[in-house]
């Protein structure tokens, strides 16, 4: 990280640690949406969502049962059924051959705006399960089953339904609709897409970085929303 200067901007070294730690997660999460296989985009995202967990907890040398994990990451991130992604996907591909151009900006859009619904998920509940676990909710003891976890995720899900997350989903769609990487997939996607599964690209690890660093600046400047959704947080939290 540079180091701080003068000016109103906002530096990256001020950023909350709390988003640091989950910007990358998100922007993998992100990601998952590109890959224009159904189902293995859902897996794919549940190993992103999981590893996140993961991660988070082990920064505490927490290591709880796997069934713990996947209650805090959610089962079904994804809004839907899998027979409806199933279906959209499909029938987006069959649509490429009717109406090219106007497909293009159609799909386009759809996939940019699953990209950022998923990196959205992912980015609050990573940011607020960090903040369970600095309010005490979580410890080596409830980590151990699943009540008070099923508890966390419930008061996370219900925090971030009630806030209007429009601010960081505004900054995540300017963030991945200027993405080559994001660009470079959609293209392919559109274009040439045999089935499958896609090959990830010679530079990628280095452009998901930068967009987490990009990601995780422009969230200092959503601070006070951030303390909102603490604040919703605890207050479903106190109420089960």
């Amino acid at each position: 990280m540079s180091s701080p200067t003068s000016g109103s901007e906002p530096q990256p070294s001020a950023v909350s640690p709390q988003v640091q730690r989950v910007a990358l997660y998100a922007v993998a999460s992100g990601l998952t949406p590109l890959i224009p296989v159904p189902f293995l985009d859902e897996y794919a995202l549940r190993r992103v969502r999981e590893g996140m967990v993961r991660s988070i907890l082990r920064e505490r040398s927490f290591s709880p049962p796997d069934r713990t994990v996947t209650v805090l990451a959610g089962l079904h991130p994804r809004e839907g059924s899998r027979l409806q992604q199933f279906a959209s996907k499909t029938a987006l591909f069959s649509l490429r051959l009717t109406w090219r151009k106007a497909y293009r900006r159609l799909a386009t859009a759809i996939w940019v705006k699953d990209c950022v619904d998923m990196a959205s998920v992912s980015l609050h509940h990573g940011y607020l399960l960090q903040h369970a676990l600095e309010r005490g909710d979580l410890d080596a003891t409830t980590l151990a089953t699943e009540d008070v976890p099923r508890r966390v995720h419930a008061a996370i899900d219900a925090a971030c339904k009630e806030l209007d997350a429009r601010p960081v989903n505004q900054a995540l769609r300017r963030l991945f609709a200027g993405s080559r990487l994001l660009l470079s997939e959609l293209t392919k996607a559109l274009e040439s897409w045999n089935g499958a599964p896609r090959t990830p690209l010679e530079g990628e690890e280095q452009e998901v970085a930068s967009l987490a660093e990009r990601l995780a600046t422009a969230m200092w400047e959503e601070r006070g929303y951030f303390q909102s959704l603490e604040s919703l947080y605890a207050r479903h939290f106190q109420a089960r």
